[in-house]
């Protein structure tokens, strides 16, 4: 069951690559359906908040005509980062799904612990790892990609 619906947040996140957007993607579940889905869109907005899992969060608040979010289950191919892991407490996402660690701005295990930490009013079941080859490896190619296109760039520009 995790792996379908992480396919799906896939699909998302390749989506978002073929933009370039950074390839990360986010389904939100409510009794075994796709309610919302969506990829980062930061690049195309030019706004910081267009994460995938704020876009879920956002979308499934209107599909369920709520902003408690009870009773779903966010799957995201990245480990959430401080902004969407404090938004996932704050809608009462009960169960988070998520591909790869991200070492660098993770907040569900990587850096801190903010979905389990006893000190706030809310606590998320976390599942880790689901696909996460498959989800890093997106990342790691997008990376790679972007930064062979800018020694491109800087070998075709003349000098002055």
């Amino acid at each position: 069951m995790h792996d379908f619906y992480m396919r799906e947040a896939i699909a998302e996140a390749k989506k978002a690559g073929d933009a370039g957007e950074v390839p990360i993607g986010a389904v939100l579940v409510y009794q075994d359906q796709i309610i919302a889905r969506a990829s980062n869109l930061r690049e195309t907005t030019q706004n910081a908040l267009t994460h995938a899992e704020m876009l879920v969060i956002e979308e499934g608040c209107k599909h369920l005509g709520s902003w408690r979010l009870e009773e779903t289950t966010l799957y995201v191919t990245l480990e959430p980062c401080p902004m969407c892991a404090g938004a996932i407490l704050q809608s009462r996402i009960p169960t988070v799904v998520y591909g790869a660690r991200d070492p660098k701005a993770g907040c569900v295990h990587s850096l801190y612990t903010l979905l389990n930490d006893s000190r706030f009013n809310h606590e998320c079941d976390v599942i880790e790892g689901v696909a996460a080859e498959e989800c890093g490896e997106l990342l790691t190619s997008f990376f790679r990609n972007l930064r062979q296109q800018k020694k491109l760039r800087k070998q075709q520009q003349p000098e002055s």
